[in-house]
């Protein structure tokens, strides 16, 4: 199966030039995405899923982050591709679909004229009739009438912005499309929409999907495997028929306990307490076990190594031995 994306002991650092002070916000991350697969990374606010999708496409300033470790890309080093050849690449190949992404558009240009811009990046002699057949396609897969392209974002309700950027995200057919939390501010109706579409869009185009989100349903509706992050680190992956009915580290446990159910309503639902840690901070141990109700020792003492399961799901956790 073709590998699209791996992960080697990749670690994103922020540094503030003023005192030299470094936040640790995505630490020896290492996991692989096949073709085809979709993958939800879940986990609290902070925990440094956002981060890590600027840092793959490399949008972050390099004079505020050091970026270490391997990111393999369908054969390309990302942590230190030229920038010349990493324009080629990204939107073409890796194309992402950021937070709040309605707010990118100019809201004094036509949604076609915009789009004629960013298509011609890498089709600079592109005419404005290949620009808008490739588009009504588009719009067809997300639910959109042509109309649309001859508006202003002003004139368009909030799902169908999201809409307008999924399919400039998809305008150059990339092999792996990122969204990052993309249907967190739609009401419910309409993220159920562009899941499905987006589904349908996947088999169409053989595409391969990471979707960032913290919605479980999410993800146990829209993707095969899941990787739970917590302060920067993978705490477990695999897949979700897996991960999601017999979690195995207690922070996936808990963010399910945190999660209504739709089978038992009378469940009561449980909160981990306690705060994410300062990442600036020297950690000791698990990065967990501060909030973790079954720290041991160790825990506080050790860092885990990641082992996998018999299963397959990779999981950080003192608790679990490799092949159990």
């Amino acid at each position: 199966m073709e590998t699209i994306l791996e992960l080697q002991d990749y670690s994103v650092t922020y540094i503030n030039q003023n005192n030299d002070k470094k936040v640790h916000a995505v630490k020896d991350a290492n996991f692989k995405i096949n073709k085809g697969d979709s993958l939800g990374i879940v986990g609290e606010s902070g925990s440094g899923k956002s981060t890590m999708a600027m840092a793959l496409l490399r949008l972050l300033s390099p004079k505020s982050v050091e970026i270490s470790g391997s990111a393999n890309f369908i054969g390309n080093e990302l942590t230190i591709l030229p920038e010349e050849e990493l324009k080629k690449i990204r939107w073409k190949e890796l194309a992402v679909v950021f937070q709040k992404s309605m707010n990118a558009l100019s809201p004094v240009h036509r949604i076609g004229n915009q789009i004629e811009d960013i298509y011609r990046v890498h089709n600079p002699q592109a005419t404005k009739k290949e620009v808008f057949e490739r588009v009504k396609i588009l719009f067809e897969m997300v639910n959109l009438s042509d109309r649309v392209y001859h508006l202003y974002p002003h004139e368009l309700s909030g799902g169908m912005l999201q809409r307008v950027a999924i399919a400039l995200s998809l305008i150059h057919s990339p092999k792996l499309l990122i969204l990052d939390e993309a249907t967190t501010a739609l009401d419910v109706v309409t993220q159920g929409q562009i899941l499905d579409e987006i589904e349908k869009m996947e088999k169409t185009m053989d595409m391969t999907r990471i979707m960032i989100t913290h919605d479980m349903s999410v993800v146990a509706a829209s993707c095969n495997k899941v990787a739970v992050m917590y302060a920067g680190e993978f705490m477990e992956i695999g897949l979700v028929k897996d991960v999601l009915k017999y979690p195995k580290h207690p922070y996936t446990k808990g963010l399910l306990s945190a999660f209504p159910s739709l089978t038992d309503t009378r469940a009561k639902l449980t909160a981990i307490k306690g705060f994410l840690p300062d990442l600036s901070a020297e950690q000791t141990g698990c990065i967990f076990a501060p909030r973790c109700e079954y720290a041991m020792d160790i825990c506080k003492s050790e860092r885990p190594k990641s082992v996998f399961m018999k299963d397959g799901t990779q999981v950080r956790c003192h608790l679990c031995k490799e092949g159990d």
